[in-house]
């Protein structure tokens, strides 16, 4: 069960990520079916429509399908039902060879919107197949003058399936010279060698017959054997030998055929036929080791004979046996370890999987137009692909991945342009990169779209508080694809109450340019966000017009100090505070309270002691609470009057101070007569933990605003037929329930200098103005929020946007004329000290429900 109490900004971040992602083209989610191999055609893999939460019926109409051409070779997609079904018998070898895991990616698109899900499907291993050997007859010369303990390597047996069903074991059948032993590979396989346990003697017994055994994990259990033959010898006693066991060697994947990747040497101190060494591949060398590097007998250089592809396979070991000509032969062995480094000899490749063409002119932005999948076979830098578009046309490309998709960067208009060439170029991070142009043709379709229109949506301006009156606010602009006087444009204010004042006694606008001008002072403590509407007409017969919504933010500026509460300084000596000498490390001797009479960031107050004090070592100030203790036990020597001199300084830039003095004076009482610090802190725990009682009330606050505005929408919807008779009939411009919610909130948007959100703060008022106020405090860059009791509220300010507006006003922003949640001012040295004006807050040196009051 979630604690409230300890992520109480979770909710709020998780309700944003929601509204952010609506909008987004595919949906990133993974969902993963197995299936068994050598599965009947028709067989049910998964429910896709269930599992995507898409209903049967609607499946038809969202032309449910299969994205790629891969896809539907394996599989098929049922309308009737959703479900996802083979097509075609599937052999888990033939598909991923001996690979671990058998993962086909399954791509699912839907329409109306179009969507793009991936799936996974997992081929799982049957145990089908028995391992066999090479061949079924093996003959081993082995001289009588072998030492016990020798080691004869034998072939390994192959088998296609992987996991428990591949290789397990094997066992020898009873003889009473040899023993088996099985070794592991670096890639997991085994392979057996037989091992010397009594000396061979060949006029005892010349030959012996083995049968050895594989036995695959599989239920049941498969097995092939190969017959062995053993010969005893005699004569030459000594092999060749490599100076080492294990060679490594590191090649590019693009090395010339015929290059020297090595010279092997092995030396055998025999003379004539008996120390003449050849080499030749070890009977583990697989065959395609064998078709990609070649050995000569001779001389032992090992060389590229084939192509090396980094993508096929990065590494390969290559054992080599060199054996002399003495009767019988002996042999030393070694392995050759090859990496192969991967070279950027793969340019991407760009898969189309959905395009919307033509375009409707009137696509809003962030609309996606078409899906891409880009994939690279290189690997590292090498297969890191960036897709790139052509920078003089209004789409964009997000990526999620290596899945792309096409959106509308800004507003279309057909008639200014009614075809565009995009050029989409597909790049690796190789050195040099190597790169794959697609390019697209894009026609625009037409809209009757020809009334005035604003260049944007919405205008915000940024004013910081005391600014001189005729400032500059912002410019609006509008556009009119007509000719002559139909285009030729009237700015004007509508006419609107913001705290019993017409707007237009804020604000002024130019006519001619749209040019928007403060009339008066403004003060953010009073005012902090203004909206203005402004319509814009045309001079045509009959007039078309548009209107537009500016939102004048008004930015705190850190003009109020802070103002010390306690202790109070009404007459100019202050009553000294009584510390006895017996106290304690940590004993409380009083708590300095202070306002600031600014918001937000500007209103968070720290403490610290000042070096000033008469003993600055012999007390401690809590950074944040602003409590005085003692900082070590008091002795005979301290002085018996201590003069404290406390700073208290806010967060503004630059930061306002005041200071405060305190007296104590040392005495000679016993502790029991004063405040013990844990009775303090015991108080405090019995208090209820109004902070989660707080954010209850908002989330149904919230849930209760919602669902009105809900309402409304489909009420506005079911009107929609008769709101065409009536173009100025709309029904949010009636008064509703989410209205009257806003009515008694104030959400304040602090902002930086550089247009960037500090933090935002809401404001709970009821009905009634003399009940007590609720106020929060949430920075983007904080892990805590702020609680703040208020004083008896006033009549609430007029907001300036309804839910959604005031939600999406939260979102990126690219110029000053939005609001962007990125970049949050942090506190300086790391921590979030709450408002000192009543707060509830966690935070260095608190407890959840402690207030910063007296």
């Amino acid at each position: 069960m979630e604690s409230f109490s300890l992520q109480r900004p979770a909710w709020k971040w998780q309700v944003l990520s929601l509204f952010l992602l609506c909008g987004w083209g595919w949906v990133s989610g993974q969902i993963r079916y197995s299936v068994v191999e050598e599965s009947e055609v028709g067989t049910v893999v998964g429910n896709v429509a269930r599992d995507l939460g898409l209903k049967v019926e609607e499946l038809p109409g969202r032309r449910l399908r299969l994205g790629s051409e891969e896809s539907l070779r394996h599989f098929a997609m049922r309308l009737d039902n959703g479900a996802l079904v083979v097509s075609q018998q599937l052999d888990r070898e033939r598909l991923c060879g001996a690979a671990a895991s058998c993962v086909l990616s399954v791509q699912v698109v839907t329409e109306n919107p179009l969507q793009l899900f991936r799936l996974e499907v997992e081929i799982l291993d049957v145990n089908d197949n028995s391992p066999s050997f090479p061949t079924s007859r093996r003959t081993l010369r082995v001289a009588e003058s072998a030492t016990v303990a020798a080691r004869f390597p034998l072939e390994s047996a192959q088998d296609p399936d992987v996991g428990t069903n591949a290789v397990g074991s094997y066992r020898l059948s009873p003889n009473s010279h040899f023993s088996l032993d099985v070794k592991q590979q670096q890639d997991g396989k085994l392979f057996p060698e037989l091992v010397l346990e009594r000396a061979l003697d060949r006029e005892e017994q010349p030959e012996l017959q083995l049968v050895l055994t594989a036995v695959d994990g599989g239920s049941p259990a498969r097995s092939g054997t190969v017959q062995i033959t053993v010969l005893v010898q005699d004569v030459n006693d000594n092999a060749p030998t490599f100076d080492r066991t294990t060679y490594k060697v590191q090649v590019p994947e693009n090395m010339p055929v015929g290059a020297l990747l090595l010279q092997l040497n092995a030396s055998d101190p025999d003379e004539g036929p008996n120390g003449e060494t050849q080499y030749s591949f070890g009977v583990h060398t697989s065959d395609s080791v064998r078709r990609l590097f070649a050995l000569d007998p001779r001389s032992g250089e090992v060389r590229v004979s084939g192509a090396l592809d980094f993508e096929e396979s990065p590494f390969y070991e290559i054992y080599v046996r060199a054996h002399d000509g003495g009767i019988p032969e002996m042999e030393g062995h070694c392995v050759l370890q090859v990496e192969v480094e991967d070279v950027n000899d793969n340019p991407p490749e760009v898969l189309l999987t959905s395009l919307l063409n033509p375009v409707p002119e009137d696509t809003p932005p962030e609309t996606v137009m078409g899906l891409f999948n880009i994939r690279d076979r290189d690997s590292g830098a090498n297969g890191d692909v960036s897709l790139e578009i052509s920078p003089d046309v209004p789409f964009a490309i997000r990526s999620l991945q290596n899945h792309f998709s096409l959106v509308t960067r800004e507003s279309l208009d057909r008639e200014s342009t009614s075809q565009y060439v995009v050029e989409l170029i597909a790049r690796d991070g190789g050195s040099p990169a190597l790169t794959t142009t697609l390019m697209l043709l894009l026609n625009i379709s037409d809209v009757n779209d020809n009334p005035p229109r604003f260049l944007q949506p919405s205008y915000d301006a940024f004013l910081p508080e005391n600014n001189p009156p005729g400032s500059l606010l912002c410019t609006v602009s509008a556009s009119d694809p007509d000719d002559g006087d139909n285009s030729r444009l009237v700015y004007s204010i509508e006419g609107g109450q913001v705290q019993g004042a017409p707007t237009s006694s804020f604000v002024h606008i130019n006519p001619d340019n749209g040019n928007l001008y403060a009339q008066r002072t403004f003060d953010f403590e009073q005012l902090q966000v203004l909206p203005v509407s402004v319509a814009v007409r045309d001079s045509g017969s009959p007039p078309l017009h548009a209107n537009v919504t500016v939102y004048i933010f008004v930015l705190d500026q850190n003009d109020h100090p802070p103002t010390i509460l306690h202790p109070a300084s009404d007459s100019d000596v202050p009553a000294p505070q009584r510390v006895p000498l017996s106290a304690p490390p940590g004993y409380l001797v009083t708590k300095v309270t202070a306002v600031d009479a600014d918001a937000g960031h500007n209103a968070w107050l720290s403490y610290r002691l000042l070096p000033q004090s008469t003993d600055p070592s012999l007390f401690h100030v809590s950074l944040y609470s602003g409590e005085v203790r003692t900082a070590r036990a008091l002795q005979d020597t301290d002085i018996a009057a201590q003069q404290l001199i406390v700073q208290v300084m806010d967060n503004g830039d630059p930061p306002l101070s005041t200071t405060v003095t305190i007296t104590v004076a040392l005495e000679e009482v016993t502790l029991e007569d004063s405040y013990k610090p844990r009775d303090f802190l015991a108080g405090a725990k019995e208090k209820p933990d109004l902070t989660l009682y707080l954010i209850i009330a908002l989330a149904a606050v919230s849930t209760v605003a919602l669902a009105t505005v809900t309402l409304l929408a489909a009420r506005c919807l079911r009107r929609r037929g008769r709101a065409a008779a009536s173009p100025c009939c709309c029904c949010w411009l009636s008064e509703s329930p989410s209205r009257d919610f806003f009515k008694h909130s104030s959400p304040k948007l602090q902002l930086s200098s550089d247009g960037t959100l500090k933090y935002m703060e809401v404001t709970l008022r009821p009905t009634d103005s003399q009940s007590q106020c609720y106020g929060t405090c949430f920075s983007p860059g904080s892990d805590r929020s702020d609680f703040t009791f208020l004083r008896p509220c006033p009549p609430p300010a007029t907001l300036p946007r309804e839910t959604g507006a005031f939600l999406s006003a939260t979102g990126t922003l690219r110029d000053p004329g939005q609001l962007l949640c990125s970049d949050p001012v942090q506190h300086p040295g790391g921590a979030h000290p709450g408002r000192l004006r009543g707060q509830y807050r966690e935070g260095p040196g608190h407890r959840c429900g402690e207030t910063g009051g007296s």
